[in-house]
């Protein structure tokens, strides 16, 4: 009875129900990345786990192999950047405007890509860009009078064809966002602002951007993450994670590479650690720059 009368009182009430998300958050979160913190301190082997200090810290700086995941990791996220946040948000205009017929349609089909397996899309695209003058990609080229080209082999097209498997999937998510977003703004100000004789491209850039700027520090923030921890994308479009010279291999890819495919779990925890750190460090940098810490003025 005492157990009944607690769990039914009202100071009891909101942290039975927050429990379960408390719970799961220490045993899939916290647990998980103390141990990677306390991982890549060592050096984990079958016969015994040995503590070696900042041995795989000192390492990484010296990997010339870690840096180019970096550069390219980073090099991902910064086009995806340019691309996956303005052209959703022209798109979400469009979309919230009486230009478009059928709405439901279109947002139904710029959606569907996201619901694609990444395994799906990324063996699709592999067979898109293949080398071989059956590829779509080639055939096309073939078309125009060009010479066929290895795509997936050339650091410039291979990036390229990330990129574009990234938006493909990716553009109607964020547009839905910004969908959202719009849906907050009171409508009462683009009347005011036609009757001021503001154009359409005034009311855009003085109404629709200052006002979806959360939204846009949403998308900005989980897709500043989403670019540097993209692995799968690039295992599948190039069947593994080889790549020639390395164009496609990511952070995450190279703790793939130590982690499971050569054991070196201390120094794939170490890897993990960092790439949280720079993630961190991004989004906090850019969340200050947005004014996202500033405390409202009364």
């Amino acid at each position: 009875m005492k157990i009944k009368k607690f769990l039914y009182s009202q100071k009891a009430a909101p942290y039975v129900f927050v429990l379960p998300f408390i719970i799961s958050f220490l045993i899939f979160w916290v647990y998980p990345l103390c141990s990677t913190f306390a991982m890549s301190f060592q050096n984990i082997k079958p016969t015994g786990i040995e503590w070696i200090g900042f041995k795989n810290y000192s390492k990484l700086l010296a990997d010339k192999v870690f840096h180019t995941a970096v550069l390219n990791s980073f090099q991902y996220m910064l086009l995806s950047l340019v691309l996956l946040i303005p052209f959703p948000m022209l798109y979400a205009v469009l979309m919230d405007s009486r230009l478009v017929k059928a709405k439901g349609l279109w947002k139904a089909l710029l959606y569907l890509p996201a619901l694609t397996s990444v395994v799906i899309s990324g063996t699709l695209f592999r067979l898109m860009f293949s080398e071989y003058h059956t590829g779509q990609m080639n055939v096309l080229m073939e078309m125009f009078g060009l010479a066929t080209q290895k795509w997936l082999k050339v650091k410039a097209t291979g990036l390229g064809a990330l990129i574009v498997l990234c938006c493909w999937r990716w553009t109607g998510v964020n547009m839905l966002y910004f969908l959202s977003g719009l849906k907050s703004i009171d409508g009462s100000l683009y009347e005011a602002a036609d009757i001021d004789g503001a154009s359409s491209v005034q009311k855009f850039r003085f109404i629709t951007v200052p006002l979806l700027k959360p939204t846009t520090i949403y998308v900005l923030t989980i897709s500043v993450y989403a670019g540097l921890a993209m692995f799968l994308e690039s295992f599948m479009l190039w069947a593994g994670n080889a790549s020639p010279n390395n164009i496609g291999l990511t952070i995450v890819g190279y703790l793939y590479r130590r982690g499971i495919e050569k054991n070196q779990l201390g120094y794939a925890s170490a890897v993990g650690l960092v790439l949280l750190v720079i993630a961190l460090v991004i989004n906090v940098i850019q969340l200050a720059l947005n004014g996202t810490f500033k405390k409202e003025e009364k």
